[in-house]
């Protein structure tokens, strides 16, 4: 049953050794080792009866934090990405007015990027406001 083992490793993997840690990696074990007897008494082939107790396992969330194992936070970046986009804006904003104004200063064509460009910050705005 390397199958087993190997995926209960794989389940503790980033968890920090201890006593604590190996007894529950070997009740886990035991658990679906007799999981798989239990299915393979009911007719199952041992591969099927290995895949469907692993399945039924399911996660060790639970168990992470009982081990005290911490779940990394995500952080909240909307408000930085709100004042990048409206950096963003502004610089790209302000390009296509020099491009406007220094290669055709007689047709005012920067207007039509900019509308498509206030979208973005816009869409960030509302990102942020729904975050908060």
């Amino acid at each position: 049953m390397k199958e087993l083992k190997g995926h209960v490793d794989e389940l503790f993997r980033g968890i920090p050794e201890s006593e604590q840690k190996t007894a529950i990696m070997e009740e886990v074990l035991e658990n679906l080792e007799e999981k798989v007897w239990d299915l393979m008494e009911q007719g199952k082939a041992e591969e099927d009866a290995i895949n469907k107790a692993i399945v039924e396992f399911g996660s060790i969330e639970d168990l992470k934090n009982e081990l005290g194992v911490k779940q990394p936070v995500k952080k909240n970046n909307t408000k930085l990405n709100l004042g990048f986009s409206i950096w963003g804006s502004i610089i790209i904003i302000a390009l296509f007015v020099f491009m406007n104004f220094y290669y055709s200063p007689n047709v005012i064509w920067f207007v039509y990027p900019t509308f498509a460009i206030l979208w973005w910050p816009l869409s960030m705005y509302f990102i942020w406001k729904r975050a908060n």
